[in-house]
């Protein structure tokens, strides 16, 4: 496929009709395999709000114990969430949290698991992306400057396209 301008175009977008109609993807046709993904997201903080989240004083309660549950309940809502993305069995979502006091950071990464005819990048993504905003509203009383940046697929295998690794 080459652009107006006679270069190389990138792979086309199936998620549009010919008459350029938005549409879910039809992955009737593929095979099932298994599917993993990996994505992560970085909350940035005051080193004070690392440190009442990890002295557990937050007066929410256990920051990262929530942020999880969170995320992992996101990932199962994501076709909820997200446009024309196909709701999937998930067979395991894990989020973890890397504290990391030099950044005054929190890590959050996030895995989503299936054995299906598409994968579970959105889930992931969703998971990291929803546990960053727990952390965010379990700490805005003391910190209301903190970001969520750096969301982004980390690693995906299974399926035709085989393995993603960000380097």
């Amino acid at each position: 496929m080459t652009s107006d301008k006679g270069q190389e175009a990138g792979p086309k977008l199936n998620h549009f009709d010919e008459e350029g109609r938005a549409r879910m993807v039809d992955v009737s046709g593929k095979a099932e395999t298994v599917r993993e993904a990996e994505a992560e997201a970085r909350v940035n903080m005051q080193p004070e709000t690392l440190g009442l989240i990890l002295d557990r004083n937050i007066s929410k309660g256990d920051v990262f114990g929530v942020a999880r549950v969170a995320g992992i309940m996101a990932a199962k809502k994501t076709p909820e969430l997200v446009p024309l993305c196909h709701p999937v069995i998930l067979t395991s979502v894990e989020v973890a949290f890397e504290p990391d006091a030099p950044s005054s950071s929190v890590l959050v990464r996030a895995t989503a698991r299936t054995t299906g005819k598409t994968g579970v990048e959105m889930e992931a993504l969703t998971a990291a992306a929803v546990a960053g905003l727990t952390i965010y509203d379990m700490c805005k009383a003391v910190d209301r400057a903190m970001t969520i940046t750096g969301v982004q697929l980390m690693k995906k295998t299974g399926g035709k396209s085989g393995t993603f690794k960000r380097s």
